[in-house]
């Protein structure tokens, strides 16, 4: 595997813990969008089955992305901060993120290849 050195390294890190705290944090603004926007055409379309059923549409998928976007800016912080818990979530979400294709994906490999190097674990460390 390639070897970064230390200032290379700490680089790519704060690239990469920027990279999913704005991903993820666009993540959590589409759910709040997703939300109102369903929310708020039921209301407009004036029928209480419709705003029921958008209502509970627009809840349960601005929900979603909220939950999945909040450790993803968790993990974005704990890579800017040097903590090891920070590194094995970014591991995670950048799993996670390899199905999101395309720009997930590139994160998701992006996260692999800064978070495995030989150097990594002892930059989080220290």
């Amino acid at each position: 595997m390639n070897q970064l050195n230390e200032q290379q390294l700490h680089q790519h890190v704060a690239v990469l813990g920027w990279l999913h705290i704005v991903g993820n944090g666009i993540m959590l603004l589409l759910g709040c969008f997703v939300f109102a926007f369903l929310w708020g055409i039921g209301a407009a379309t004036g029928d209480l089955e419709a705003t029921r059923i958008l209502g509970i549409i627009g809840t349960t998928v601005g929900a979603l992305l909220v939950v999945l976007g909040i450790p993803g800016m968790v993990a974005g912080y704990g890579l800017l901060r040097r903590k090891a818990c920070g590194r094995i979530l970014a591991m995670v979400v950048g799993f996670l993120g390899l199905v999101n294709f395309p720009l997930g994906t590139a994160i998701g490999i992006y996260t692999f290849w800064v978070l495995l190097q030989d150097s990594a674990a002892d930059y989080f460390t220290s």
